[in-house]
């Protein structure tokens, strides 16, 4: 799987950090984070598949104590020429999730962050694992906050189904392995709705917070689609804005956040 992101590295940010669609989605993270993050403590947070460390960064820049990996030594390479000097409190590592077990660190910590599809990367086994070793890496009460893609996405639905792509249309909605084309590289990708996520994690994770992530911005793939359509796209994100406090459509958005809080 390191070889597919090393791949993607190359072109990760022009095809999807910088891109309006990824800024989007990005900024309702962010705002999210916002409100659930408390505002007077810093944490110890240990982010998993930062990629190029957009986010890691911008949780250093909030006072947060962030040590920020990856399974891609290029995705890592690529953070790690971000970091600005006087980000003494960040830090980047090379690290497979599901070796997470194995990681070392001078602390535990408040909080494991993935976002954008990360935990996605990891078939049903494979994430009931990864919740038995992130509970053993934070600290009581401390939480896990995924960005995760469910089975069915409505705005992925509508363009597929417009275009006669039936197929595609509803190609998440299948507990088998499918392959995605992460910018040239080939990722096993498994879709869990947040039922998927609660039942995995329930023996050791209280679920604290649930929001659609992009019910209403489409898919980055969509990005050249919606290039000279700005205008659609600013009143679809203000739609998601809209929609944000109806828990139970996060199954029909491209992803969802969910806040989990260790027992």
């Amino acid at each position: 799987m390191n070889e597919s992101f090393d791949i993607a590295a190359v072109t990760y940010d022009s095809t999807f950090t910088h891109s309006k669609i990824g800024e989007l989605q990005r900024n309702l993270v962010y705002h999210y984070l916002a409100e659930i993050l408390p505002s007077n403590q810093d944490l110890d947070i240990l982010e998993i598949n930062c990629g190029t460390g957009h986010d890691a960064i911008w949780l250093a820049n909030q006072g947060h104590r962030v040590i920020a990996t990856d399974i891609s030594s290029e995705m890592v390479s690529i953070a790690k020429s971000k970091r600005h000097s006087k980000n003494k409190n960040l830090e980047f590592r090379q690290l497979d999730i599901n070796k997470l077990e194995t990681f070392n660190s001078e602390h535990s910590f408040d909080l494991i962050f993935s976002d954008f599809g990360g935990l996605n990367c990891l078939s049903p086994n494979q994430l009931r694992h990864f919740f038995i070793a992130a509970e053993k890496k934070l600290k009581p009460n401390g939480s896990i906050i995924g960005v995760i893609m469910p089975k069915q996405c409505l705005m992925e639905n509508i363009y597929f189904m417009m275009k006669g792509k039936f197929k595609q249309a509803f190609r998440r909605n299948t507990s088998n392995v499918v392959i995605a084309n992460v910018d040239g590289g080939e990722v096993n990708t498994w879709y869990y709705n947040p039922k998927d996520i609660k039942k995995a994690s329930t023996k050791l994770f209280n679920t604290n917070k649930l929001k659609p992530i992009g019910l209403w911005i489409p898919p980055s793939y969509l990005e050249s689609f919606f290039r000279n359509k700005l205008g659609v796209l600013k009143i679809l994100s203000s739609l998601d804005m809209l929609f944000r406090r109806f828990t139970f459509l996060s199954k029909y958005s491209d992803h969802y956040l969910i806040s989990l809080v260790k027992k």
